[in-house]
């Protein structure tokens, strides 16, 4: 296959004949589990996901296999009475049973609601409680979690019987289902569940500037858009063996590690392991890994131990994407050099899945440090604080044209949180610069969003949990530049009298906040203080504190 014009893709491009390439009609009702698995099943050998778990143990599974097992898990759910409209969520590593569950929840026409597993007690049960989650499914590591979270709704434990003795406390208590116990009493088949191509089929949570995460749900729609990116932007191709290292938990690894490759027939991976430069060298080496997909601190990291690349000759990528923050121009130069291989730097949001990007099956004119072009199906434009159109050359926030993006799929937050609207225009928060040739290059945010490791960290989450330690007055959060991560989180922190400022107050406090959150957005330096910087009216001017974070990096660097 050789790469086309984007501009003459562009120009013929109809979301009439994109529909072509699904089996549903959108217009009568479609099921996302046929149209990402069982209109593959037809084939007895084609492999859907290959996987190695924690333990070292390695296996593969069929699309036809996949497709009986998520008949069996879609059974469960109709007999609890689970269907159309109802939250299913997840708290399992990267193993075949996360992907069962999510393609089960799918053909019951339920709603699949994905929870990191990096996630403490505190995130765990709010999620559940604003999306009223009908039934949460773990494994015995993460099980005692749930002892703290209030409101429970039924659980089910991957795990067998002597697992569940051996594994979970009791003081817990007991799950309510056993995974494999209660799929050994479904049928592997399995009428699959229309739903409108409007009705939910994911609920995901973003970060929010302000209070606690937004709850938001993604349409059956989006399909449409997920198959253009993945497509055309990563790339995929039906001989391709495709890995993306993001975490299922979150949008980036659940829309495009799993719904859209499956989508397009290819065989995804799970690495249950976390990420090491060994582990993910030795992962692309053993799996001959051809087309990958992370975050840019994970190419800095192996950017950073490339001397162990003489220890694995036999890695032979295709190409890579990047996605979650900018793409350093080193890093693209790097890879082409050491992996001789093309990354291209994307962008998108949870709430919009990927909207712009530099594709790998387009031929198009590219420039470092830009996320690229709009994915065909939408038209990204930057604004000014007018809401006017900016000229070429100049910087504005980055938004999407509503009225001319046929593909746009976001329908607000749950509860109305916040409008990120202006017009006909969706905001995304992001500044960028106009290239003048539809193009656009990040230039940051336009509020306090921290950008670490590919995640997105909304300080108030981390204050909030903060405030909850009784030697906590006050708190500030921002980003501080980071070489590996981009930026880690720092805190200011200001104490009661009472309490000692000290090194082990800092680390109970780290504590603190990875129980009520999560491990990746405590904050990695708290620095304690007497005051936090304010205007006259008692607002906290965080800009002053992160300048102060990005002096004390430069610094550091010099120094």
């Amino acid at each position: 296959m050789h790469t086309m014009s984007y501009d003459a893709f562009v120009s013929g491009f109809s979301v009439d004949s994109l529909k072509q390439q699904f089996c549903s009609d959108f217009d009568q009702g479609l099921n996302v589990c046929t149209e990402i698995c069982d209109r593959h099943a037809g084939d007895p050998t084609r492999v859907a996901l290959r996987y190695e778990r924690i333990d070292g143990s390695t296996g593969e599974i069929t699309f036809a296999e996949l497709q009986q097992r998520a008949a069996r898990f879609a059974g469960f759910l109709k007999a609890q009475g689970i269907g159309p409209g109802d939250r299913v969520a997840c708290l399992l590593p990267r193993t075949p049973e996360l992907l069962i569950c999510v393609l089960g929840t799918l053909k019951a026409g339920a709603v699949y609601q994905p929870l990191f597993t990096a996630f403490g007690s505190g995130a765990i049960e709010y999620r559940l409680e604003q999306a009223q989650s009908k039934l949460i499914i773990t494994n015995p590591e993460q099980w005692p979690k749930l002892a703290d979270v209030k409101g429970l709704p039924p659980s089910m434990l991957v795990a067998d019987s002597a697992d569940v003795v051996k594994g979970v406390d009791s003081v817990t208590g007991k799950p309510d289902f056993l995974f494999e116990a209660e799929l050994a009493k479904q049928s592997d088949s399995f009428e699959p569940v229309l739903i409108g191509a409007d009705d939910p089929m994911l609920q995901m949570f973003t970060s929010g500037t302000t209070g606690k995460a937004k709850g938001l749900v993604v349409p059956a729609r989006a399909l449409m858009a997920f198959h253009m990116y993945m497509k055309y932007a990563v790339g995929l191709r039906a001989d391709d063996k495709f890995w993306n290292v993001a975490d299922p938990g979150w949008a980036y690894g659940l829309y495009y590690g799993i719904v859209a490759p499956l989508q397009l027939g290819a065989t995804i991976h799970f690495n249950e392991a976390g990420f090491t430069a060994d582990n993910t060298f030795e992962f692309l080496r053993k799996y001959a890994i051809t087309n990958l997909a992370a975050a840019p601190t994970a190419y800095r990291l192996l950017k950073a131990n490339d001397d162990l690349l003489k220890n694995y000759p036999e890695i032979n990528l295709r190409v890579a994407s990047s996605a979650g923050e900018p793409l350093n121009p080193e890093i693209v130069s790097w890879a082409q050099r050491m992996l001789n291989c093309r990354v291209c730097d994307q962008y998108g949001q949870t709430e919009t899945g990927m909207t712009s990007a530099n594709f790998h099956e387009f031929d198009h004119m590219h420039r470092d440090a830009s996320m690229g072009y709009e994915i065909p199906g939408y038209r990204l434009v930057a604004l000014d604080p007018y809401g006017k159109e900016v000229a070429p050359g100049e910087t504005g926030e980055l938004a999407v044209d509503m009225d001319n993006s046929p593909l746009f799929f976001f329908q607000g937050y749950m509860g109305d949180a916040k409008k990120p609207y202006k017009g006909q225009y969706y905001l995304t928060g992001d500044v960028v610069v106009s290239n003048g040739d539809g193009s656009h290059s990040y230039t940051g945010r336009d509020d306090d969003i921290i950008a670490s490791a590919g995640y997105r960290i909304g300080p108030a989450e981390v204050e909030s949990a903060l405030l909850e330690h009784p030697a906590v007055i006050e708190s500030a959060v921002v980003g501080k530049p980071d070489a590996e991560r981009g930026a880690i989180v720092k805190a200011y922190v200001v104490l009661r009298p009472e309490y000692f400022s000290d090194e082990a107050l800092a680390k109970e406090l780290q504590q603190h906040v990875r129980k009520c959150l999560s491990t990746h957005s405590f904050p990695r330096e708290i620095e304690f203080v007497a005051e936090l910087p304010k205007t006259s009216s008692g607002k906290i001017q965080r800009f002053m504190l992160r300048k102060q974070a990005e002096d004390e990096a430069k610094q550091a660097v010099v120094g």
